[in-house]
């Protein structure tokens, strides 16, 4: 954060009631993370001790400022209680007015980022192949602000005086916004009755929105900070209550890497506190969470990369995946000569995603077949009379694994890994160049996505080959075939 003051913060946020433990904590920058800022422990920091704590009325939310109440029953006519834009209109609106309670606040936030939403279409194309350009949102981000904030600026010149024209542009839209992605927390509204007990202290999290940002939920309950991975199991079906999403002052201040946590925000009914989770060396950083974030999720989100020690060698990010898409799968099975036409098998692919299947499927660092993947292509396999029995009893195909399958999840994996522009030892011999930020971080990303589908090949010429000596052997070894595995697949959202 350049010209980052964080006198200036830490003035502002004991001002306004928060309190920081400044003898157990301090802030430093760091060469290793392109000199951003961080929190450091200035004194060896024992497990559960309190680094400093946020009043709730610090937080910033659509809860928090007074800008819903002057539109009073508007703001839902005007849909701005859905998403984040009211959000980012709140912070637009806080920003502007010198006397906010935000004012200084905001002042110290980011005012540049690293993302690839703000890339030039050169830097963009070396992100080619990956999944990251088809997340950013960039075109849906600025339809929602010319068709839904716009009109709303421009309808009330009391709230939004034209003279403050530029703290309401796209350029500030997009701002607010990856200030919202990078840096906000899902602070949920206390409640005091009988359903709140027991939550006291639980930790706080973050969730999805609708500027593209992915679920988000801490592994034990509400939880981590400002960038961790969803609680698949109940978020799926659960509407996130807008006014949850929070910046939250201080807590921001926290940079995260793989597996690193040794801090978390905890929940009470009048203040957050950042606690920690570990005992924590005089001298060493205080990292929250991601959620162990893939490097093409860190990249897009936040602007940078993990480089780690990788278990077979090199570096790179242990939580690196590669997403495959099922239209993939469908277009090897209708180059392979399906009596199907590609209309019948859609129609199989909208079932399928009607029953909360997903057509996107994940291969991880430890490659495993997935099973729903199995199951996808299986489905585009049935005859006609199969697919009605399956319709009927609304299950999908059970995932079994023959040397069918095994050979069209071969090409699939081939056919992805031909769309990076690049191979994985010209991307090798390429880093190892003087290269700006931008580049480096896309050849990061692409090697690491690259190795995933290398090993998941190699996975599978194993169990192709396992498959065939279990078939040649015949007798008892008619049983069916397992392989693979893979960890259940929840459908993404995007």
């Amino acid at each position: 954060m350049p010209g980052f003051l964080p006198q200036r913060l830490l003035d502002w946020f004991q001002k306004n009631g928060g309190d920081f433990d400044s003898i157990s904590v301090g802030f430093q920058t760091f060469s290793d993370l392109d000199d951003i800022w961080g929190v450091v422990a200035l004194k060896n920091i024992p497990e559960g001790h309190v680094l400093f704590s946020i009043p709730r009325s610090v937080t910033l939310s659509t809860r928090t400022s007074t800008l819903p109440s002057r539109f009073g029953a508007a703001w839902k006519d005007l849909h701005l209680d859905q998403g984040w834009t009211g959000l980012i209109l709140c912070m637009m609106w806080e920003s502007a007015n010198p006397d906010s309670k935000w004012s200084e606040y905001l002042a110290t936030l980011p005012t540049q980022f690293d993302t690839p939403m703000f890339w030039n279409e050169t830097d963009l194309k070396e992100l080619d192949g990956t999944s990251v350009v088809e997340k950013l949102g960039r075109e849906e981000a600025e339809q929602s602000y010319r068709e839904k904030l716009l009109p709303v600026i421009q309808s009330r010149p009391d709230l939004f005086p034209p003279e403050s024209a530029e703290h309401y542009s796209l350029a500030n839209y997009h701002l607010m916004g990856s200030r919202i992605l990078s840096r906000s927390f899902n602070v949920e509204k206390w409640n005091s009755g009988e359903e709140e007990k027991g939550t006291a202290g639980a930790p706080t999290e973050n969730r999805d929105d609708e500027m593209d940002v992915d679920s988000y939920g801490g592994p034990e309950g509400l939880g981590d900070s400002h960038h961790s991975e969803a609680d698949e199991e109940e978020e799926e079906e659960e509407e996130e209550d807008s006014s949850d999403i929070a910046m939250v002052p201080m807590a921001d201040m926290l940079n995260a890497r793989y597996r690193s946590e040794n801090a978390k925000l905890f929940d009470d009914e009048n203040e957050l506190k950042m606690v920690s989770t570990k005992p924590i060396k005089a001298g060493e950083q205080i990292w929250n969470t991601y959620g162990d974030l893939p490097n093409a999720e860190l990249l897009r989100r936040y602007g940078h990369v993990d480089l780690l020690p990788l278990p077979k060698g090199g570096a790179g990010n242990p939580g690196d995946v590669v997403e495959i898409r099922g239209d993939i799968a469908l277009s090897i099975i209708l180059g392979r000569g399906s009596s199907l036409s590609e209309d019948l098998l859609r129609e199989r692919i909208d079932w399928w995603l009607e029953e909360g299947g997903d057509d996107v499927f994940v291969f991880e660092v430890d490659p495993e077949l997935p099973t729903l993947l199995v199951s996808f292509i299986r489905l585009l396999l049935l005859d006609q009379d199969e697919w009605k029995s399956t319709k009927t009893k609304s299950k999908p195909p059970k995932p079994k694994i023959d040397a069918q399958i095994l050979s069209i999840v071969h090409e699939v994996l081939e056919t992805r890994l031909k769309a990076y522009p690049t191979t994985l030892q010209e991307d090798e011999t390429k880093l190892a160049e003087l290269l700006l930020k931008n580049e480096r971080h896309a050849i990061i990303v692409r090697m690491g996505e690259k190795r995933v589908l290398h090993d998941s090949l190699n996975m599978i010429r194993d169990l192709q080959a396992k498959h065939h000596q279990v078939t040649q052997s015949g007798g008892d070894n008619k049983r069916k075939f397992s392989g693979g595995g893979g960890k259940p697949q929840k459908r993404s959202r995007k």
